[in-house]
């Protein structure tokens, strides 16, 4: 039995449930507290307590995480290749 492969193993399974866990968690909660404000949405003028609105989050104190964005991404994707295809087939039929 080689040594590399008894550390391999179980570093692959590891990794493994991380990665689910968090796809499960970007399922699940797919925003985050806005970096810029803390997830206020909002700052506040230090004299005369003016509130400006949080120009990263747009005042909703939220932003989606890394996760969900690349999810988002890959499925805008998948549907772009199905409406190409969908407008192939329709072109072939003709």
């Amino acid at each position: 039995m080689n040594p590399l492969n008894s550390l391999t193993t179980p570093f692959i399974i590891v990794m493994t449930l991380v990665a689910l866990c968090y796809a499960w968690s970007c399922a699940v909660y797919p925003y985050k507290p806005c970096r810029s404000c803390r997830g206020i949405g909002y700052f506040r003028s230090p004299f005369l307590r003016a509130i400006r609105l949080c120009r990263r989050c747009g005042g909703t104190g939220r932003t989606l995480r890394a996760g969900r964005r690349a999810y988002n991404a890959a499925v805008r994707t998948r549907h772009a290749i199905r409406r190409a295809q969908g407008r192939n087939r329709r072109d072939d039929d003709r």
